[in-house]
């Protein structure tokens, strides 16, 4: 009903404003005409400004001028009255009739109702999660997935051919200290102590993965402890918190794993790998349990392996775009307004990760997405104008690539809030959350809030069963509707004729399905805006309707086709929540 019937508002006013604005007048170029709902339901269904637009321009006071307009509005089956109000809005106020028509339109298209074509089928990716596999996801990238899961569903739904892309950071220092965080467990299982970083990998998961590697190749990769640590860079007080100590810390970590490189020749590559692919197939393993599924694997490594990064950088060097200072090379990131020039290729001649990074966003870019949505964190907001420099000094389109900002989800429990670092090893583990709350409240909950902003879980409110559990109360509304539909009769079946839902009077009912009106353009808004927090807002409000109603109606009535209405409104609500819910990967039960 909600799109059909904006356009038919706008016909109606471009029908007006033909008379009222004079013919060869300056003004004949109109504004868009734009409808939106009020905030208060007084104020009708439907307000447009195009009075307030055209004031200036037809110098005419903006309220007379939608008097004008008002009067010159062709009479409509679907208006009940138009007013004005405030400095200038026409309000639209719709007959019971136009609203009831959704609950219509709901069954007919049923799994399809509120699908649209805004993205034309035109590619995009979103890439989110990419956390690299040194340790199990915890809570803070549940988040990040729970997001970039729902959003890439919400754009598919408003019509985007969509791939659902994780990075894979398999090169550089993080997996070489997970490498040799494993070895130097290892050596310890096999009788060879060396004392262990503090800097280092330090969960229960390292120690289980040492033990795999022993059981499974027995002494192969063992080495005199003697000889591991001959020669390191000593290893500060571990009172000590200082800059210096800390680096003495990690220089002494480099070290280990130079040596590990070392002693191990060609089996350093065979125990970096099994690290890698023992957290990666536990990362897959967790994101299918989660329901939160990828097209595309990339490899980091395959960057190198392919010489993107090195093409990549010459192609920055021949444009004039990078300088050599101290043996490094650096790309001038200051002339696209970054804060400061970064540097791409360390003096040792290694890349960094940003080398690696601008040379993924030039392959994202030759693989012909006409859109890129990097799901971040928050802390990574510093990041994003050095990229897009990047994309600038590559000849790119800037405007392609879009990165929305997730912040970390802090999980309380008991009121204590929980930890979240991985080479610390204390962190709660996404595997641990959805165990004990179960998928549907954390899907629910991570997007409860807009990404950007601060999300505490409240544990004990996702494992409660009331009204103040969101997605409880939005689950228990489509339960309670499945247990209707359940005892129906065949003269009750939910059939949306005219004259059934002509026997829909009641203010509420009305109400709920101007409700369902709506949700069509709840998607459209919110996909435009990456937003699928405003699916979670709508589902919680439609339930609150339906609860309402439910409470203050009979369903079951004696009237039997007052009692199908009803049934077939209320079928109508449970069509539109299950649509709702699965753009949010969540269930919906047929009993509670």
């Amino acid at each position: 009903m909600s799109q059909d019937i904006k356009l038919h508002l706008a016909d109606l006013l471009r029908t007006a404003l033909a008379s009222v604005v004079p013919a060869g007048d300056e003004a004949t170029s109109l504004p868009a005409i734009t409808l939106e709902r009020p905030k208060q339901a007084s104020h009708g269904d439907f307000a447009c400004n195009i009075a307030m637009q055209l004031a200036r321009t037809l110098k005419r006071n903006p309220r007379e001028l939608a008097q004008l307009i008002l009067g010159e509005l062709p009479p409509s089956p679907y208006v009940a009255s138009v007013d004005i109000a405030g400095a200038g809005f026409i309000n639209f106020h719709l007959q019971p009739a136009a609203k009831l028509d959704a609950v219509a339109a709901v069954l007919r298209a049923g799994d399809a109702y509120g699908r649209s074509t805004a993205g034309a089928g035109r590619r995009v990716q979103v890439e989110f999660v990419s956390a690299n596999p040194t340790g199990p996801l915890h809570v803070g990238h549940g988040r990040g997935a729970a997001y970039g899961a729902s959003l890439a569903s919400l754009l598919a739904f408003a019509g985007w051919d969509v791939t659902r892309e994780y990075y894979v950071n398999d090169a550089g220092r993080q997996m070489d200290i997970l490498g040799v965080s494993t070895w130097l467990r290892y050596l310890d299982r096999a009788g060879e102590h060396v004392a262990f970083p503090g800097n280092a990998y330090q969960g229960d998961y390292v120690r289980e993965m040492a033990a795999q590697l022993h059981a499974t190749q027995g002494a192969r990769f063992v080495r005199p402890a003697a000889s591991v640590v001959a020669g390191l860079p000593a290893m500060p007080d571990a009172e000590r918190s200082d800059d210096e100590a800390k680096q003495q810390r990690e220089l002494h970590l480099d070290g280990l794993i130079d040596r590990a490189k070392t002693l191990l020749g060609d089996d350093w590559a065979f125990v970096h790998g099994f690290a890698l692919n023992e957290q990666l197939n536990d990362c897959r393993d967790d994101l299918e349990g989660f329901a939160v599924h990828f097209d595309v694997w990339f490899s980091e490594k395959s960057l190198f392996d392919t010489g993107l990064v090195a093409r990549c950088i010459d192609k920055l060097e021949k444009a004039g775009h990078l300088y050599t200072q101290n043996g490094a090379r650096w790309f001038r990131s200051t002339a696209f307004g970054d804060e400061k020039d970064r540097v791409v290729q360390r003096e040792n001649g290694l890349y960094t990760y940003f080398a690696s990074d601008i040379a993924y966003h030039l392959n994202k870019y030759e693989r012909g997405f006409d859109r890129i949505i990097n799901v971040w964190g928050a802390d990574h907001h510093g990041y994003i104008p050095r990229v897009k420099g990047a994309l600038d000094a590559l000849g790119l389109d800037r405007e392609r690539l879009d990165v929305a900002l997730v912040q970390f989800a802090v999980l309380y429990r008991n009121g204590q809030k929980a930890s979240m670092s991985t080479r610390s090893g204390e962190f709660v583990t996404l595997r641990e959350l959805r165990g004990e709350v179960g998928n549907d409240a954390c899907r629910f909950f991570y997007v409860l809030r807009k990404s950007d902003q601060h999300l505490d879980f409240d544990l004990d409110l996702a494992k409660s069963q009331s009204s103040d559990n969101p997605v409880y109360y939005v689950q228990y509304a489509y339960a309670r509707i499945a247990s209707l539909l359940a005892q129906s009769t065949d003269a009750a079946l939910p059939v949306p004729t005219a004259a059934r839902l002509a026997l829909l009077s009641g203010a509420r009912e009305v109400a709920l399905a101007a409700r369902l009106g709506e949700f069509p353009e709840v998607i459209d808004a919110a996909a435009a805006e990456l937003a699928p927090h405003a699916i979670a807002f709508y589902l919680r409000d439609l339930a609150a309707e339906f609860h309402s109603y439910y409470n203050a109606e009979r369903m079951r009535v004696d009237d039997a086709e007052l009692c199908a209405a009803r049934l077939t409104l209320a079928a109508a609500v449970a069509q539109v929540i299950r649509n709702g819910l699965g753009l949010l990967g969540v269930s919906c039960p047929q009993s509670m």
